[in-house]
């Protein structure tokens, strides 16, 4: 656990750094943009992530969370609050091969990026971030309050090529007491390739680690997606494969994530 814990911390240096260089013309495409995390436009965004095999999990378990997320910039672009609510279906098999299911909301996460970096070529903020134990059933949610910070960086130096990551760690620090601790990090690094006409590849993979159950995921990820404006509205539409290279514990083998984003530009 030492071991990775280093790794993670000189990952977060050196990708800080290498993100502040700024010696390339701007990107000036909506296309670049449509995909930053941190830009300076209020967004709504529907993603589902469909997980048909768990690693250690029954063949016929599966489970399938949909994400609703707001983000929304403040004191003019210079911070961005996003929040973010799951709602997750459960498919577990019996003794009898039965697979029953369980649904609902899963735990409520927010967190405010503080932009201390933030021209035409890149963006990079950092600030807090907060999850409330919000879920309708055990199996949903950690049944703990979390704290943690969040580190996001997205850079769009090239019209063609742009690319980023979010880094995100968390622990335990109230809640039910008969629940277990955590300390969850997450490293998900993202790139897109524009083809044109607004057509685009991508992967967004998220490497999961869960220190405390010693639980690991890091899958890698090729999708496709589409970005239409119309209006002050941009459309992005996306679908993606993703694959896990290296497993630990219970945690997803095989994943298809979906969704749409909109942002509303002023």
């Amino acid at each position: 656990m030492n071991k990775i814990t280093r790794i993670f911390i000189v990952f977060l240096l050196t990708t800080t750094v290498s993100f502040a260089q700024e010696d390339a013309p701007a990107a000036s495409s909506s296309e670049a943009q449509a995909n930053n995390p941190l830009a300076n436009m209020t967004s709504l965004s529907f993603q589902n992530y469909y997980f048909p095999k768990l690693s250690e999990a029954p063949d016929a378990a599966f489970m399938n969370t949909t994400w609703l997320r707001f983000a929304k910039p403040i004191s003019k672009g210079k911070l961005l609050l996003r929040a973010s609510m799951p709602f997750s279906t459960l498919g577990m098999p019996n003794a009898n091969g039965v697979v029953n299911t369980t649904s609902g909301v899963g735990d409520f996460n927010a967190f405010l990026s503080y932009n201390f970096v933030s021209n035409a070529t890149t963006t990079m903020g950092i600030g807090p971030s907060i999850t409330a134990p919000t879920a309708s059933d055990d199996v949903l949610g950690s049944g703990k309050w979390q704290g943690g910070f969040a580190f996001v960086a997205f850079v769009a130096k090239s019209p063609v090529f742009q690319f980023g990551t979010l880094i995100t760690w968390q622990a335990s620090f109230a809640g039910d007491s008969d629940r277990d601790s955590t300390s969850l990090a997450a490293i998900q690094p993202f790139y897109f390739w524009q083809l044109g006409k607004g057509t685009y590849l991508r992967g967004v993979p998220i490497w999961v680690m869960d220190f405390e159950k010693e639980a690991y995921s890091f899958p890698i990820a090729l999708g496709i997606g589409q970005v239409i404006k119309m209006g002050n509205t941009v459309f992005n539409m996306y679908v993606e494969p993703q694959y896990s290279i290296y497993v630990q514990g219970v945690q997803p083998v095989f994943q298809v994530l979906t969704g749409i984003n909109l942002q509303f530009m002023k």
